[in-house]
C-alpha cells in the first residue's frame, strides 16, 4: 500500500468531527468504554473486570471488542469509546491539530525474555542471524509501531538505511501464512502470534526484549473525557494497578482469559508464558521524541507534538 494513501486514510478518520451524534457526554455517566483489540496488552483490563476491581473503585467499565486498528480509530474519533490501548505514534497523529488524546499509562513493555515484537525469518529462507536480514524484504504494517520497531532494531544492529528493506503486508494473518510457505523471507509479528509462528517453523532472529524504549503500548483517553471526569479515569487506573499486581503474582491463573478472548491460540495454552506487566508509569520524553522523529523521517508528520500536552501522568495512583 502506498504510504501516503495510508496516512491520508488515517488522517481522514482522525479528523472526522469528534462531536458526532454518537459522542457521549462523560460528565453524565461513570461508565467508561474502552476499545479492546484481541491483544495480550488488554489482559489486566479483563482481570479487573473478572475480579470486580472496577466496581470496587465505583465505576463501570465496558470493553468494546474491535477487530482492527482502523476500527479502533473510528470509534475513538466518533466519541464512541473513551479510552484505548494504542501507541505513542497514534497519539501523535491524533494530536496534530488539537490535543485529542492523552497517554495516561504504559499498557505493556518488553522485558528481558519477553519480547513484544519479533523479526522472524521463514524456516524456508535459510536466514539464521541478523546479518542474514540485510537487504531482505521484511513484511510489516507500514507507518505503524511495527515498522518503527523494525527500523530501530536493525539500526541498533548497525544496519545502514539501504540495508533495511521492508514490504507492506498489513494483515498479520497474511504475514503468518507467507512466512510459513517461504513466500516471505522475513516478517514482524507481535506475541503470542510470534510464538505460534516459531512453533510452526519460523526462526526468531531479533526481538525487542532488550529494547523496552521501542515496542511498548500505552493506555490513552480522549482529553474531553479526562477534562470532564478525571475521577473516573483515576479510578480506572487504580483498578488496573491492582489487576497488574494480580497478573504478575499469578500469571497462570489468568491464562484462560487469553484463550476465551481469542488472544492465545489453543496450541500455545500449555507452553506460552504471560509476560510481566508494567506498574504505574508513562513514557519518558526521550521515548516520545524518538518516535516523533521517526514519524517525521518517514514523512508522516511535519510538526512537533508537545510531550507535556499529550502525556498525562497526573491520574496514576500515588502520583505526587
Amino acid at each position: 500500500m502506498n504510504k501516503k494513501i495510508l496516512i491520508w486514510g488515517l488522517a481522514l478518520a482522525i479528523f472526522l468531527p469528534a462531536c458526532s451524534t454518537g459522542a457521549r457526554n462523560q460528565s453524565e455517566t461513570s461508565t467508561l468504554r474502552i476499545a479492546a483489540l484481541p491483544i495480550i496488552d488488554t489482559l489486566p483490563m479483563y482481570v479487573a473486570l473478572q475480579e470486580g476491581l472496577f466496581s470496587e473503585q465505583g465505576i463501570n467499565v465496558e470493553l468494546v471488542p474491535v477487530a482492527s486498528a482502523p476500527e479502533r480509530v473510528q470509534l475513538v474519533t466518533a466519541g464512541q469509546v473513551d479510552g484505548v490501548i494504542n501507541e505513542t505514534l497514534v497519539v501523535m497523529l491524533f494530536n496534530q491539530e488539537t490535543i485529542q488524546l492523552q497517554v495516561v499509562r504504559y499498557a505493556l513493555r518488553p522485558t528481558p525474555g519477553h519480547g513484544h515484537f519479533f523479526i522472524l525469518a521463514s524456516g524456508e529462507s535459510g536466514i539464521t542471524d541478523v546479518e542474514g536480514l540485510k537487504r531482505v524484504q521484511i513484511g510489516v504494517s507500514e507507518g505503524t509501531v511495527i515498522e518503527y520497531v523494525t527500523d530501530r532494531l536493525l539500526q541498533d544492529a548497525n544496519f545502514s538505511s539501504d540495508e533495511i528493506r521492508i514490504i507492506a503486508v498489513p494483515r498479520i494473518s497474511d504475514r503468518m501464512s507467507l512466512l510459513a510457505t517461504g513466500e516471505l523471507k522475513a516478517g514482524v509479528m507481535p506475541d503470542p502470534l510470534a510464538s505460534l509462528a516459531v512453533q510452526q517453523g519460523s526462526v526468531n532472529i531479533i526481538d525487542d526484549s532488550n529494547y523496552p524504549e521501542y515496542g511498548f503500548s500505552v493506555i490513552s483517553f480522549r482529553k474531553e473525557v479526562i477534562d470532564n471526569n478525571p475521577d473516573a479515569v483515576r479510578s480506572f487506573l487504580a483498578a488496573i494497578e491492582e489487576a497488574t499486581v494480580l497478573v504478575n503474582d499469578d500469571p497462570e491463573k489468568y491464562k484462560s482469559i487469553l484463550s476465551e478472548q481469542g488472544i492465545l491460540p489453543s496450541n500455545l495454552q500449555d507452553t506460552y508464558q504471560i509476560p510481566p506487566f508494567p506498574t504505574a508509569g508513562v513514557p519518558s520524553e526521550s521515548e516520545w521524541t524518538d518516535a516523533m522523529l521517526w514519524l517525521q523521517e518517514k514523512g508522516l508528520l511535519n510538526i512537533n507534538i508537545s510531550y507535556s500536552d499529550s502525556v498525562n501522568p497526573s491520574l496514576l495512583p500515588d502520583h505526587d
